[in-house]
């Protein structure tokens, strides 16, 4: 079943979009991150081109971790002063993070940079998690424990300006958690991830974040830098497609809640491992595409289709994007917000009525 996308110019199969959304939202929800770092590059092997895949799957991260960050903020697990601050450096990342998209699109070296990019991150984190998770498995199965320091501490945290972080009990300096938001809002903008892969490894062993508050944080984080991408993207490109993000959301707030279910029976070492696998069997995907197989990722050809023969709402879509990029990437994180609400609160009304059940049973 195939649909015009306006904005791109492309004709997509709606269902097949829909599955890989789906499995990618179940991975996301098993793992406790985003799933850019696969959404992205799937959407690139189907013939998308970079600078729309990577807006597009932002502003679906928006919608996610609107759902999610909902369900903490129910259980009042976010620690809202440490996300302000990395949100204050995630503006200045992804404002260097747009220069340097802006840089390699005009040199016409986008596409092998957002590939290089995301084969080295995920090859390194990846493999520093697949030894780290073995290296549990194997102490677990030797039944030998480790006695750990509650801090470790990095030339980092010799930095001034100290602040209290009374929800997290912590004492740490305000350039900890800025610099950590550069990082995090200039990969966003540059590739087109929410940066919970790197955000949630850093607030572990570099800022000492307690287990509770990390994926609350971190997905508060995500609303904003997103948010702020999705605007930044539409009004310098106008690449949003409203219509492939509707198709993307809905099939990972859907993915997500089953991830997040059946995580729950799953032990955390193996977990670490499966993702840490996962992260290397991606990166080596991209190493071969990019280096040694050239047919296998083809762009599609744009479609251009006589704008009175669209439907309503495609002709508002193209339109909106055409003459207000502003006002449309505003539009575009509205309808984030709301589908990412709309989820969340299917899921809470879903849980008290489940429990309800099991009391009446």
């Amino acid at each position: 079943m195939e649909i015009y996308l306006p904005v791109i110019q492309v004709h997509i199969d709606v269902i097949f979009i829909l599955f890989v959304s789906f499995a990618v939202g179940v991975l996301s929800g098993l793992f406790g991150v985003g799933g850019g770092f696969l959404m992205t590059p799937f959407l690139i092997f189907l013939g998308i081109p970079p600078v729309y895949a990577v807006p597009n799957e932002i502003n679906n991260i928006l919608a996610t971790s609107v759902s999610g960050s909902m369900t903490h903020w129910f259980k009042n697990t976010l620690d809202y002063k440490m996300g302000l601050m990395i949100i204050i450096g995630g503006i200045i990342g992804t404002a260097l993070g747009i220069i340097t998209f802006t840089f390699f699109k005009e040199i016409g070296k986008l596409s092998l940079m957002i590939s290089l990019s995301y084969m080295y991150l995920l090859a390194i984190i990846g493999t520093l998690m697949l030894i780290e998770g073995a290296s549990e498995l194997d102490r677990a199965r030797k039944k030998i424990s480790l006695k750990k320091k509650l801090h470790t501490h990095y030339w980092i945290h010799g930095l001034p300006f100290k602040l209290r972080f009374p929800k997290s009990r912590l004492y740490e300096s305000a350039f900890t958690p800025v610099l950590l938001g550069v990082v995090v809002g200039f990969v966003a903008a540059l590739i087109g991830v929410g940066g919970a892969f790197l955000m949630v490894p850093a607030m572990i062993y570099l800022i000492g974040m307690p287990m509770s508050l990390i994926p609350g944080t971190s997905l508060f984080v995500t609303v904003f830098i997103s948010a702020l991408v999705t605007v930044l993207h539409a009004f310098s490109y106008g690449s949003i497609d409203l219509i492939l993000v509707i198709i993307l959301v809905i099939g990972s707030i859907v993915g997500v809640q089953v991830g997040q279910k059946v995580g729950q029976y799953l032990d955390s070492s193996h977990l670490k491992t499966l993702f840490a696998m996962l992260l290397c069997a991606v990166a080596i995907a991209i190493a071969y595409d990019t280096f040694f197989y050239d047919g296998l990722r083809e762009l599609k050809e744009t479609e251009i289709v006589n704008i009175e023969n669209l439907n309503f709402f495609s002709k508002f879509i193209y339109k909106l994007s055409e003459n207000n990029p502003l006002l449309y990437g505003s539009f575009a994180i509205i309808l984030a917000v709301i589908l990412g609400v709309v989820g969340a609160g299917a899921r809470r009304l879903l849980s008290q009525y489940r429990h309800l059940f099991l009391i009446k049973k």
